[in-house]
This record gives structure tokens, sequence and C-alpha cells, in this order.
């Protein structure tokens, strides 16, 4: 086979005991495997495990053995029962420690905020000695990388902002491929277009980019394949779309 052929594959290990309970339903598996399909790589296999470092330890190093990339969603947050960190550390046989830039946006995030920066919340600022930072935009928390490893947040909106930093950083089966399509439209208003074409386009992506300038609310649009002909009918569509609702846009972006 050559390196051309290669199918890259990723593990995924989803953790906590409220999706096993059934209180809370994963939205993360369906999110993770898209977001891995339009890097070129394919989700082979998902273990959910309850919050039992034995049972994450053993989970993450055989899907780790079997793939090219793992991935957790879970357990990284403020609380005792988020043991991500710690597990993950055990299984790549390395101590956790306070990441100085982790510890840097936390100050940062909670400064105005209630309570500052204690204890709990510094907890999300542990990571196996060596972990790089995921930036997470929304609730200042950082996602984990280790090498081939990955730890992101439980909270879908939240993983999904971690996905996106992450977007074509990884070595996959094919080149990303992306193009921009620019609008003076607040994003709320193309959001059900957005949804409907990404969904008629399966090999595609679309990411969402809202900006404010020049007292005008716009969004940029990315659409990324790792299909050139899908990415130009997805284009094709998502602009079609945009001109039927009487939005003008402009390829390329604003």
């Amino acid at each position: 086979m050559s390196a051309s052929d290669k199918i890259w594959t990723a593990g995924l290990v989803v953790i906590g005991d409220e999706i096993l309970s059934g209180r809370t339903h994963d939205k993360n598996i369906a999110q993770v495997a898209s977001w891995l399909q339009v890097q070129g790589i394919r989700l082979a296999e998902v273990r959910v495990v309850p919050d039992v470092i034995d049972r994450i330890v053993e989970a993450v190093n055989t899907l780790r053995a079997q793939n090219d990339y793992l991935f957790t969603t879970g357990g990284i947050g403020p609380t005792h029962d988020d043991i991500t960190v710690d597990a993950v550390a055990e299984a790549l046989g390395v101590p956790v420690v306070i990441h100085p830039q982790a510890r840097a946006i936390l100050e940062r995030y909670y400064a105005d905020k209630p309570g500052g920066l204690n204890e709990a919340r510094l907890r999300m600022a542990r990571v196996p000695e060596g972990g790089e930072l995921i930036p997470n935009r929304m609730s200042g928390a950082p996602g984990i990388k280790l090498g081939n490893v990955f730890l992101m947040a439980g909270v879908p909106h939240i993983t999904a902002g971690m996905l996106d930093a992450l977007t074509g950083t990884l070595e996959g089966g094919a080149p990303l491929l992306s193009e921009t399509v620019g609008c003076w439209v607040p994003e709320s208003e193309v959001a059900t277009l957005l949804r409907e074409v990404e969904k008629a386009h399966e090999k595609c992506q679309i990411g969402s980019y809202p900006f404010f300038r020049e007292g005008r609310v716009g969004a940029n649009f990315v659409v990324r394949s790792t299909d050139a002909d899908a990415l130009q009918s997805c284009v094709h569509v998502l602009c079609e779309g945009l001109g039927e609702l009487g939005h003008d846009f402009t390829p390329g972006g604003i």
C-alpha cells in the first residue's frame, strides 16, 4: 500500500457517567465523525466509558494503539469527578502539571467573574506533561493536545470550537480544500440555509464566522472538503441559496 492509499483512522473515547445513565444525550460522536471525515480521517471506533480512571486508561491505550489519532470528549472541567487529564496522563506514563499558558488564559477569563480563579477552576489548567493547548473561544478552558491524543470538552458547542481550531492541522488521507463566501447578513438569518446545504453535501463542512464592521453585521462562510468537485457544488448551491434569499455575496470572503 502506498502512502497515498493509507487510510488514516481515529478512535474516540466518550467519558462520563451522565452519558451512560441517559441523562445527557451525546452529540459529540456525530460531530467528531463528520469533522474527521472532512479532514480525510475515518472514525474507526468509539467507546463510552464511566468516570473511572482504570476504564479510561484501558480505553485510551487500546484505541491509541489501533489508530493514528485518539480523541476524548468529556471530563476536563472544574469538578472532582473530571478525571480525564489524570487518566490520560496515567495512560501515557507522564505526570500532571499546571500549564502556565492555560493558567494565564483562565486568570483573564475569570478576572471579572464572581469567585475569580479559585482552586476548582484552576483544575482546568492541569495537563499531562508535554501537552499543548487547543484554543477554546467559548469558555476560556482550553482543550489539550499531546502527540496524537486530543482531549476535548464534553459540551458539544465547546467541542465544536476546539475542532474548528484543529481544522487542517492533522495529517490525513487527503489535503483539505476550502473556499470562502462572504455576506453582509446576520448569521441567524441564514442558519437554516447553511444547515440544509451542508446536509445535502456530506463530504463538505461549512464554518460560519460572523463579524461586525463599519456598523454592519456580516459573516464569512468557509466551505471545506477533501473532494474538489463536492466543494465546488457546495459553494455553488450556497451562493444560489443566498441569492434566492435576496442577499448579495462575495466569493473569496469579505
